[in-house]
């Protein structure tokens, strides 16, 4: 699996596009990229050999949608896949190596991983407050809302083993609820017996295609979002804006729904201009430097560290932990806060090896140690 070149133009939101009645969905992959490090040839310039053409202009943020409306979509998403999903000889190999989940010797370190829960912080107007629950689960307190991602409280979800760290904020310390962003339909992104426990008027932003599962759940307030697309919450600081932003990856619920929902990340702007990128799930690749463009001054990037073992299988749909510096880096973030690694064993890398990774890579860049957030589940920090 490879990483693959920006597009010229950014997608299109499939709400303008229609796929022709009984047509089967085809995927379509995006262009091969470059490889990494190589230098870009742009076409020539004033006649100038070797001359990169000017980037384009960056586009205009769209306007809020609605909140609630109901849209609708094409069958499949399957052409904003940039990596091809693996099939029944990759999986065949995958059996065949035994390379499921972490080596035996490597369990012990399970007791290692870092859990250090506390309380939630107090935030007064104005502050950005982010505490880490574990996976990609996060309470993130901005423009005077609370906000959930992708929450999953539940201690064991479809398909893999029990969870290894307990969730770093019981469920009844939470403060109201008011708005969940759910990056994709994945069972450890997306957990039905936590959505449970929310309340039915709890605004929900979701990927286009997904509104439909919560809406049959009883969910009175569900905005789908096309890529590049956003709405807005009012909070007690003014509006808090939610973008939903592509990513490298895919979506897969049932053995039928395979992109039938888009996949991605939420880029989250308080009142006062203080930015929250949670990426969800993703691979490596052209989408990090656009995001970073068009949403300058990100001020924490939530990227994922672990899943990522073998590569051969995992590198088009889960960045290592280089890989996530070198994502924070092309989305111009301030800050870095790792997740997605010592709560669910879902790979073949060693329990700790993430956090080992993420900070040496991270060391290797010479930036402040303190603008690396590898906070123990349970842990909390307030932008400053």
């Amino acid at each position: 699996m490879t990483d693959h070149a920006e597009q010229a133009e950014p997608a299109e939101p499939a709400e303008r596009r229609r796929a022709t009645p009984g047509a089967a969905a085809r995927p379509r992959l995006a262009p091969a990229a470059p490889v990494p490090g190589a230098p870009e040839l742009g076409v020539p310039e004033a006649g100038i050999p070797g001359t990169a053409a000017p980037e384009p202009p960056v586009p205009e943020p769209a306007a809020p949608r609605p909140l609630g409306e109901s849209r609708r979509w094409p069958r499949s998403f399957a052409d904003r896949l940039t990596s091809p999903l693996p099939g029944v000889r990759a999986l065949a190999r995958l059996a065949r190596e035994g390379r499921l989940r972490p080596p035996l010797e490597s369990l012990r370190e399970i007791p290692e991983l870092p859990f250090e829960p506390g309380p939630l912080p107090l935030t007064g107007p104005g502050e950005t407050a982010l505490t880490w629950a574990g996976h990609a689960s996060w309470v993130l307190r901005i423009g005077g809302l609370t906000v959930l991602t992708d929450p999953v409280w539940a201690r064991r979800i479809l398909g893999t083993p029990v969870r290894v760290t307990p969730v770093g904020v019981r469920w009844e310390d939470l403060p109201p609820v008011d708005a969940v962003v759910i990056s994709h339909n994945h069972f450890d992104h997306l957990d039905a017996p936590t959505v449970r426990r929310l309340p039915t008027a709890t605004p929900v932003f979701v990927p286009a295609g997904l509104a439909r599962w919560f809406r049959a759940r009883g969910f009175t307030r569900v905005t789908e979002l096309d890529w590049w697309e956003a709405a807005e919450l009012p909070g007690a600081d003014g509006p808090v804006r939610f973008d939903f932003v592509p990513a490298h990856h895919w979506s897969k619920r049932t053995l039928t729904d395979t992109c039938r929902s888009l996949w991605g990340g939420w880029v989250i702007t308080a009142p006062d201009g203080q930015r929250v990128y949670f990426a969800g799930d993703t691979g490596y690749g052209h989408w990090f430097q656009q995001i970073g463009r068009r949403y300058p001054g990100i001020d924490v990037a939530l990227l994922p560290i672990g899943a990522y073992e073998p590569r051969w299988m995992l590198s088009g749909v889960h960045i290592d932990p280089e890989q996530a510096v070198r994502a924070h880096r092309d989305l111009g973030a301030r800050v870095l806060a790792p997740m997605h690694w010592s709560t669910f064993l879902l790979s073949a890398e060693p329990p700790l090896e993430p956090l080992h990774r993420i900070r040496a890579a991270w060391e290797a860049t010479g930036r402040p140690r303190e603008e690396l957030w590898d906070l123990p589940v349970g842990t909390s920090r307030v932008l400053e």
